[in-house]
C-alpha cells in the first residue's frame, strides 16, 4: 500500500488547485447568486483538460487515471461545486460511458468532441416517478425501423441546457421490463426536443439543472449505445464510475470547508485570544481532519480499485456514503465556528453546507448505496 501521491499527481492537484483558487474563487458567490455558470470558464477547463481527464488521447481525452480525476475533483469542489458536478457528469457519466460502451462511430462523432470541452453532454436517467427506482423507465423509445421514436420526460439534469449531446434512457420493450430498457445518443436541437424549466436549486446553483421533454424526437437507429436491451446495464455500470466523481466531490466542499474554518480560526479573537485556542474549537477541528482523511482515503481506495480492472462496485458505493456524510456534517460544523459570519454569504460556508446536501441524494441516494453494499457484502 503506497499512499504518496506521484509526481503525475502532484502535477493535477497543482494544475486544479490554481485554476480553483485563480479562475473559480473571485466570482463564486456571484455565480451562486445569478444560478449562471460562465461558459468561458467551462472553455478553459476544456483546454486544460479537465472535461476529458480519462478518456484516451485518440479521442480527444488527456489518458489519465481515476486517481488523477478524483484528485482534480477535489481541488475544484473546495470552491465551486457547481464547475464540480458539470465536471463530474461530463467525465463520469458521458465520457466514460460512450468510450466504453459506444461504437467507433459515436466515438469519433461525439467523444472526441465532449473529451476536448468543444460540447458538454448530460446524462438523463431521472424522471417524475423514476429516481431511485431506475428500473421504472416512462420515457419510451419505440422501434421504427430506422430510427426510434423517442417520447418522454427527464428530471433534475445537470447541464440540461448547456448540453450538446444527451444520453438517454428509454423503456423499448415494456414486457421485458429492465431488460428492455435502451441508452441513446440525442442531439440537442432536434425536433420535438424541448428544454423545461430551470429547477431554482438549495445548492449547486451556478449548475444548470434542468427537466428535459422528448415528443415525438426521431432517434437514428446509429445512436443507440450496445446491443437492444443493453440501456439498463450501462446507466447502472456508468453511475458505479460517477459515484467516484461524487464522492470526490463531497470530499472537495468538505476539506474547502474545513481550510476556511482552521484559517478564521486563527484570525477570529474571542475573550481576548483567538478562537483556535479554545478547546471547543480545536476538538471541532480535530475531528473535521479525522473524517476528511478517512474520507479521502475511501475514496483514493475507490479509485485505485477501478484503475487495477477489478471490482469497485462496493468500493464506490462506500466512499459516496461515507465522504457524502462528511460533507454535510463537515459544512454543518464549519458554519458554526465561524459563528454569525457563517451564516452569511461572504464567509463561503454556507455556500458550502447547501452544496454539500445533494452528494447524498444524486447519482444514487445515501440509502441506495447502503442498499448496494449489503448486495455486494451478501454475494
Amino acid at each position: 500500500m503506497d499512499f504518496n501521491l506521484s509526481e503525475e499527481h502532484l502535477a493535477v492537484q497543482e494544475a486544479a488547485r490554481d485554476f480553483a483558487q485563480n479562475e473559480l474563487l473571485s466570482e463564486v458567490i456571484e455565480r451562486d447568486n445569478t444560478q449562471k455558470f460562465d461558459p468561458v470558464l467551462t472553455k478553459k477547463m476544456g483546454e486544460l483538460g479537465f472535461l476529458g481527464m480519462m478518456v484516451a488521447p485518440e479521442y480527444g481525452g488527456s489518458g489519465m487515471d481515476t486517481l488523477s480525476y478524483v484528485i482534480a475533483m477535489e481541488e475544484i469542489s473546495k470552491v465551486d461545486a457547481s464547475a464540480s458536478v458539470m465536471m463530474s457528469v461530463n467525465n463520469s457519466l458521458v465520457c466514460w460511458g460512450l468510450e466504453e460502451y459506444g461504437s467507433e462511430e459515436q466515438k469519433q462523432k461525439y467523444l472526441t468532441r465532449l473529451a476536448a470541452g468543444e460540447i458538454i453532454g448530460a446524462f438523463c436517467l431521472s424522471e417524475p416517478e423514476a429516481g431511485s427506482d431506475a428500473t421504472s423507465q416512462h420515457t419510451t423509445a419505440v422501434d421504427m425501423g430506422d430510427h426510434y421514436l423517442l417520447n418522454g420526460t427527464k428530471n433534475w439534469i445537470t447541464n440540461g441546457n448547456t448540453s450538446s449531446v444527451c444520453l438517454v434512457i428509454a423503456q423499448t420493450h415494456p414486457e421485458k421490463q429492465h431488460r428492455g430498457i435502451n441508452a441513446f445518443i440525442v442531439e440537442k436541437g432536434l425536433p420535438g426536443f424541448a428544454i423545461g424549466r430551470k429547477e431554482d436549486k438549495m445548492g449547486i446553483r451556478a449548475s444548470d439543472t434542468h427537466t428535459l421533454m422528448f415528443s415525438d424526437v426521431k432517434v437514428p437507429k446509429e445512436n443507440r449505445i450496445a446491443e437492444d436491451g443493453f440501456g439498463f446495464k450501462f446507466a447502472m455500470s456508468t453511475l458505479n464510475g460517477g459515484r467516484i466523481g461524487i464522492a470526490a466531490q463531497a470530499l472537495g466542499i468538505a476539506a474547502g470547508a474545513f481550510e476556511l474554518s482552521l484559517k478564521y480560526s486563527k484570525e477570529r479573537k474571542t475573550f481576548g485570544r483567538p478562537i483556535s485556542e479554545h478547546q471547543a474549537i480545536q476538538f471541532k477541528l480535530s475531528e473535521m481532519a479525522v473524517k476528511i482523511e478517512a474520507a479521502r482515503l475511501l475514496v483514493y481506495k475507490a479509485a485505485r480499485t477501478k484503475d487495477e480492472g477489478k471490482d469497485y462496485i462496493q468500493a464506490a458505493a462506500m466512499a459516496k456514503l461515507y465522504a457524502s456524510d462528511v460533507a454535510m456534517w463537515v459544512t454543518t460544523e464549519a458554519v458554526q465556528v465561524h459563528g454569525g459570519y457563517g451564516y452569511v454569504k461572504e464567509y463561503h460556508v454556507e455556500r458550502m453546507m447547501r452544496d454539500a446536501k445533494i452528494t447524498q441524494i444524486y447519482e444514487g441516494t445515501s440509502e441506495i448505496q447502503k442498499l448496494v453494499i449489503a448486495r455486494e457484502l451478501l454475494k
